[in-house]
């Protein structure tokens, strides 16, 4: 008689469970791959409708760009399955509490020390996770990044930059973890609420302080100088109300000649970022080089300067960075930073309260050979990676869809402040600078798009006419 998954007993059923469900997420999102590498490998010519949008030369650019980080994802994302089965497989995780269990024993701590061993346990596992996906990192930026003209990195920066970030998580990771560990086991019934106030105090604190502690210890920020851009910023906020106290700049360029804005601060202390690749009048690509003498009109050496420019023009004029900012300050004024937040902490309220319920469940830990004991760091880790994934997944898709709708929003806050034609050029341009591919496969842009598609944003702005 053959013996199904539910003759098994129940710890084998949650075990084999969660491994089948992890590769059906996978499979999934290779099959969803597959659909876009179609769709890349086919589309060799710029489509009709994008002809007054994108030139074939930088169609094409993106085009190969988004296929080498397809490729790239996809053996990424095989590895990283097969590694987290091999070690569910062979007993990874109890092996590695166990030797946690070992270095503390040299310090004289016995099994009492659990939030001691959490600790050791969780420095191993991260610096585990570093080490091995040290040489996909290392692909991804010397590689990809660089082949298409993105890499600003040196070798050492990127080595200076991982130690520094791995020693900055561990100053933040361990003593969160050894506080939230202390409340769920004094916490008594209602652990579970002290616990979620406990996150939701953190998360606020680390997005207040995380611009001004934090990010200045890998990237440079400047004030925006004194001008028309900055005094044009300062009266957009001030027509809607936004409390803006500061304008930044963040050196972005010796990473990557990607570019970004955002803004931060709770209250009455906003603060608004600009990568200086996203700005015209900074962006370093427009500055290296030689500058090359003014030639007649007809002049031969003119006409090849023009044919093959030295330098990649980057970034956007002041209007657009206004139009873009609009668009950002619109996610503000209809309340999306605030909804996102609610949202996420009635999530983590939610698990929490589910967590409470499970912690206790015995088979749960034995499933992943934990047979005698139960650490609560352990029951976090299987509860909410791997019990709730399936909730996780259908979360991540509406928070998604819900992501989507949020920027069309925004873009309609920006064009209702009179910047659509602005806000127009300037996402052609962000496409440009970037390398998006404006042709999505309508499966593999429904699941992972958490902005729309260039077009459909384009023709919700009005279809602006651009020269």
């Amino acid at each position: 008689m053959v013996e199904t998954i539910f003759d098994l007993p129940v710890e084998k059923q949650i075990f084999y469970a969660v491994l089948g469900f992890s590769w059906t997420v996978y499979l999934w999102e290779a099959y969803l791959s597959y659909r876009q590498r179609r769709i890349y490998r086919a589309t060799r010519h710029v489509p009709q409708e994008l002809g007054k949008i994108m030139d074939s030369e930088t169609f094409e650019k993106s085009r190969l760009y988004q296929l080498d980080k397809s490729n790239f994802s996809f053996w990424s994302g095989l590895y990283s399955e097969t590694e987290g089965t091999l070690i569910l497989l062979l007993g990874g995780i109890p092996l590695l509490w166990g030797i946690a269990g070992t270095v503390i024993a040299r310090f004289g701590f016995g099994s009492e020390y659990e939030i001691t061993q959490s600790l050791v346990f969780l420095t191993l596992a991260t610096l585990f996770s570093a080490l091995t996906g040290l040489p996909w990192s290392l692909y991804n930026t010397f590689v990809i990044e660089e082949k298409h003209g993105f890499n600003q990195q040196t070798l050492g920066f990127f080595f200076k930059d991982a130690i520094k970030k791995f020693v900055v998580t561990q100053c933040i990771l361990l003593p969160v973890t050894s506080l939230l560990l202390y409340i769920i086991k004094i916490g008594g019934d209602y652990f579970f609420i002290y616990a979620w106030l406990f996150t939701l105090a953190v998360s606020l604190v680390l997005v207040t302080i995380y611009a001004d502690y934090i990010a200045p210890l890998f990237d440079k920020f400047t004030p925006l100088p004194e001008g028309e851009l900055k005094t044009n910023i300062e009266a957009m906020a001030k027509s809607i109300s936004f409390p803006l106290t500061k304008v930044y700049v963040v050196e972005g360029s010796k990473r990557s000649s990607h570019s970004n804005a955002y803004f931060y601060g709770f209250f009455k202390n906003k603060r608004i970022v600009l990568f200086d690749t996203l700005l015209e009048d900074y962006s370093p690509l427009n500055k290296t080089g030689e500058p090359q003498p003014e030639q007649p009109e007809n002049d031969e050496t003119s006409s090849e300067s023009k044919a093959k420019p030295k330098n990649k023009k980057q970034g956007c004029n002041n209007p657009e960075i206004l139009a873009v900012l609009g668009h950002e300050l619109g996610h503000w004024k209809l309340g999306h930073t605030v909804k996102n937040i609610v949202i996420s902490q009635m999530n983590s309220f939610l698990c929490f309260s589910l967590f409470a319920v499970l912690i206790g469940r015995k088979e749960l830990f034995v499933a992943f050979g934990f047979i005698d004991s139960q650490p609560t760091l352990i029951g976090l880790m299987i509860i909410f990676q791997f019990i709730f994934s399936p909730y996780n997944e259908l979360l991540s898709f509406c928070l998604t869809v819900l992501s989507r709708r949020f920027e069309f929003q925004a873009d309609a806050f920006a064009r209702s402040m009179g910047k659509a034609s602005e806000l127009y050029s300037a996402l052609i341009k962000l496409n440009k600078d970037n390398l998006g591919f404006p042709v999505a496969d309508w499966l593999f842009s429904m699941w992972h798009y958490s902005h729309p598609p260039l077009l459909e944003r384009l023709r919700a702005l009005g279809n602006i006419k651009q020269d």
